[in-house]
Parts: C-alpha cells; sequence; structure tokens
C-alpha cells in the first residue's frame, strides 16, 4: 500500500511538473536565481516588470506568459522576478525593480503583510504599482498600490459551499485543508463556510489543517484525516494541488467516488480530475483575466488616465462544469 501511495504521489507531481513548465515556458523569467531577464526589445521605450511569488505553480506561470505575450504585441520590454515563496529574496527583487527604472510593476506577494518597505520604495520612485492576485494589506494598498486586481476568492468559495450543500443535503463530515498565510485561500474558507448557508451547522469539520496549499503536503495531511476520521464524506482545499493531494490519498483509500474532493482553481489538471471523477466541484480562478485587465489598466494609467475609480477590483469567479472543462481542458480561463 505504501508503495502505491508513493506511486500514485510520482504520477501526479510528474504531470504537475510538466503543466509548470509549459506554463513557464512562453515567457523569460529571468537567470536560476530569479534575477531577471527581459523576453524582448522595447519598441515602445516602455518596460514593465512581474514581481510573482513562485513561477512554481502553473497560475502564477500563466499569468506570467499572458503578461509576457500582451507586452511582446505592444513592444514593450518585460522582466519577471521569481523569488519562489522566499520574502527577503522578494524584498531583494523589490528594490531592485525600485532602483531601474521600470514604467509599471504587477507585484504577488509572497507575504501580504511582509512588503511593505519593497512597496514604499518602488512608490518613492515613482512607480505604480498593480497588485495582482494576492492583495497586499489594506493600508498598503491606500498608501502604496495603485491597483489591485483579483479572482474574487470569497465567491468562489462561497460558489463551493453552496455546491455542496446541495450534495449533502443532510450535512456530512468534513475536513479543510486551508493556508492561513494567504489572504486569498482565507477569504476562500470565509466563502465556503458563507456557502454552507443556512445547512451550516449540519457539517460537522473533523479536522481544519494548513495544506501548504501544495500536493505533497496536502496528501499526507488527507491521509491522516482519513484514518482518524473513517466516515468522512468530502474535503474542501483552497486551490487544486492541494485538492489534487487530498484526491490522492482518497484514491490510495481505495474511496474514490465515495469522499468528495471540492476545490477552488479550475486549473488544467483540476479540469482534468473534475472530468476523471476525482473532484466533486471546482470553482474558477481567472489569472488569465486578472493579467489582461491589469495589463490594460497599466496601459491607461501610462497614458494619462490616472484616475482610479476602483482601488480593488475582483473579477467573478464561476463553477467549471463539465463541457467548459472539455472545451478548455489545456488552459486556464
Amino acid at each position: 500500500m505504501k508503495k502505491f501511495k508513493k506511486l500514485v504521489a510520482l504520477g501526479i507531481s510528474l504531470c504537475m511538473a510538466v503543466g509548470m513548465l509549459a506554463g513557464c515556458g512562453a515567457s523569460g523569467s529571468g537567470d536560476a536565481n530569479g534575477n531577471g531577464g527581459e523576453t524582448q526589445n522595447s519598441d515602445s521605450g516602455l518596460s514593465f516588470a512581474f514581481c510573482t511569488n513562485t513561477l512554481n505553480n502553473t497560475f502564477q506561470s500563466s499569468i506570467d506568459a499572458k503578461l509576457s505575450e500582451l507586452c511582446e504585441e505592444n513592444g514593450i520590454s518585460y522582466t519577471c522576478l521569481d523569488p519562489d515563496y522566499d520574502l527577503n529574496k522578494q524584498l531583494s527583487q523589490l528594490s531592485d525593480v525600485a532602483n531601474s527604472g521600470y514604467d509599471a510593476v504587477f507585484i504577488i506577494p509572497v507575504d501580504s503583510a511582509g512588503i511593505t518597505s519593497g512597496l514604499a520604495e518602488i512608490h518613492d520612485a515613482g512607480i505604480p504599482i498593480f497588485n495582482v492576485d494576492t492583495a497586499v494589506i489594506d493600508d498598503d494598498i491606500e498608501n502604496f498600490v495603485t491597483m489591485f486586481v483579483g479572482t474574487n476568492a470569497y465567491m468562489a468559495g462561497e460558489l463551493v459551499g453552496e455546491q455542496m450543500a446541495k450534495d449533502y443535503p443532510d450535512g456530512a463530515d468534513i475536513a479543510i485543508l486551508d493556508f492561513p498565510s494567504n489572504e486569498s485561500c482565507v477569504d476562500r474558507v470565509n466563502g465556503f463556510m458563507a456557502g454552507l448557508g443556512d445547512n451550516a451547522d449540519k457539517f460537522n469539520i473533523v479536522a481544519q489543517q494548513d495544506g501548504e496549499a501544495a500536493l505533497d503536503a496536502s496528501m499526507g495531511l488527507a491521509e491522516d484525516i482519513i484514518i482518524a476520521n473513517p466516515d468522512i464524506d468530502a474535503f474542501f482545499c483552497i486551490n487544486d494541488p492541494s485538492a489534487l493531494g487530498a484526491a490522492a490519498a482518497v484514491k490510495a483509500a481505495n474511496r474514490t467516488g465515495e469522499i468528495g474532493v471540492y476545490s477552488i482553481d479550475a486549473s488544467p489538471d483540476g479540469k482534468q480530475a473534475l472530468l476523471d471523477g476525482e473532484f466533486s466541484a471546482v470553482a474558477a480562478q481567472v489569472p488569465l483575466q486578472i493579467a489582461e485587465y491589469s495589463f490594460n489598466e497599466a496601459m491607461n494609467y501610462l497614458n494619462g488616465d490616472t484616475e482610479i475609480k476602483e482601488k480593488k477590483v475582483y473579477l467573478d469567479s464561476h463553477l467549471v462544469l463539465e463541457d467548459e472543462a472539455k472545451e478548455t481542458i489545456d488552459s486556464w480561463q
């Protein structure tokens, strides 16, 4: 059984790795140390930087690829900086951006509350900041950020909660694999709980643990939760890697179709899991829409439209059904 579990985890990890590499391949993302590399020459005289929290996830790499594509189409020099979840490295990269004369910067924080000094440096350098996907703290948005653009994480969680309430009208024993250090993931959990609605008191949360938004960590936790709670009915996971880990644990326990797995992302791997019956439901994040919206706002800003009507923009989520999953299996939305 242990050998089988390891094979399942290895197989899923390899599939995820292939997807990640495919997402990163469309864009130059700097050198091996994440110190940046321009993907094309600038015909417009403009240069943009994307300071992500990691590229080791197809969500962030798809934003990178879309921003790179849009910059190339518009003759804009583009650099992506990847700290791989290292806060100190991201702070160093933000300082480099502040001193490099970029015309706009797009930022996903490693730590929402931990990059104040880096944001201040960029703001003091007169560079507009477009905070994407995961919001920094409200004070930093107010003082330093030009605009925040992300998926409505609360709405995504709410949609999944509503679906689970429909699937289990009499309630259920459930586990939550969260990621409490990430504000967007906290919003997803809060939305999920709200989505259970009037049936919330029928759902018994047997465990709520930090799955680190990662497949391997979540798989191990899910295995332990299933052993400790053999009557468990479903998992709610804050993203697809975490849900894929839970699904692998369910499969290893020979309980696929018996224990539901509910997720948020609708990555290519998540859509495949939905079609394969390993996910019960998945709500969409919209990284390509985030990249396009924030890029257009940056261009408007640099073209003189500096009046920001909405400081925070949340793009709608939706449940991805089988037809959409089949049609968009190889891409995000």
